[in-house]
């Protein structure tokens, strides 16, 4: 492997660490000190005035016309749908499940990549998709089942909300690999995030000036939590992802989100947040096989090369 290819691993490994940190600590911040969509607004604007001061200071790039409307589609994907959807989710459902169905994440850029990218799906990819998919459905199902009787801090709702995050995400590298190879990172963030803050300043400004977090009554440790979910999660996390995505695949980017269920669950459990349940690791071994499968089985460029076109 090239050292730049282990600078792109390194960057999304990282970034993968802090996002699994993330699940927990942002969980102790909603929707007692802030509501979810108030605290979507707070990364998505803090973020893009880091990544406007930081561009002060590097090379400045100018974007044209037809990149800059791919980046606002990426901003929708990428960082507002995909931070909304998954911080509500998160909101109502338990750090274990959130962070499960993020390992769905690579069948799906796979599945997106065949229908925007025409990769071809084999047997072994199919067959991947249906396993993770059971593991999906069986986290849903269970959260639902045992939700009802307020036995579990798992939601149906906040599941599904979550895996639209996914779908975003997902989609949201596979169209954002050509741009990320033109531009810096710092030049793509500060557009991105920009547009994010743009959209949702409408819908979340209000949940922000009545947030609890910035009345008399907060405290150090609520200050702190936030301050981890926007510069660590938010500004370091999305810094690193287009430096992976300039030296690896989308694919290979995915797999790494392996990483975040482990990191949720472990610090989750030591918050006392949420407890080991007989569907979980069922529910995990589905997913890792599923995801495991798709990722293994051949792309469109293998196929080419090993019948010699």
């Amino acid at each position: 492997m090239t050292k730049d290819k282990w600078h792109g691993h390194i960057a999304i490994f990282s970034a993968n660490i802090l996002f699994g940190l993330n699940i927990p600590i942002a969980k102790t911040l909603m929707p007692e000190w802030i509501d979810p969509i108030g605290l979507t607004f707070l990364r998505m604007s803090f973020g893009a005035l880091a990544f406007w001061i930081t561009s002060l200071f590097v090379l400045n790039e100018k974007v044209s016309k037809k990149d800059l409307l791919i980046l606002f589609f990426c901003a929708i994907l990428g960082t507002t749908m995909n931070q909304f959807t998954f911080i509500k989710g998160l909101g109502m459902t338990s750090p274990i499940d959130a962070g499960l169905i993020v390992t769905m994440n690579p069948m799906m850029v796979m599945l997106i990549s065949a229908l925007i990218l025409k990769e071809p799906i084999t047997a072994k990819k199919a067959g991947g998709v249906l396993i993770g998919a059971c593991g999906a459905v069986l986290i849903i199902w269970h959260s639902y089942a045992v939700g009802i009787s307020g036995g579990s801090g798992s939601s149906m709702t906040g599941n599904l909300l979550c895996f639209i995050s996914v779908i975003c995400y997902a989609t949201y590298l596979v169209i954002s690999k050509p741009i990320a190879q033109r531009y810096s990172p710092v030049t793509l963030m500060k557009w991105m995030f920009l547009f994010s803050t743009i959209l949702m300043f409408p819908f979340s400004i209000q949940e922000v000036v009545e947030a609890k977090l910035f009345s008399p009554d907060t405290t150090f440790s609520a200050l702190a939590s936030v301050f981890y979910v926007v510069f660590a999660a938010t500004f370091l996390a999305y810094l690193f992802i287009p430096i992976a995505l300039k030296r690896i695949r989308p694919t290979t980017i995915s797999m790494y989100n392996y990483a975040q269920p482990l990191v949720a669950a472990t610090l989750a459990i030591l918050m006392g947040q949420d407890r080991l349940t007989w569907d979980k690791p069922v529910a995990a071994v589905l997913v890792f096989t599923g995801v495991y499968l798709v990722t293994q089985s051949k792309s469109r460029a293998d196929m080419e090369r090993s019948s010699g076109k």
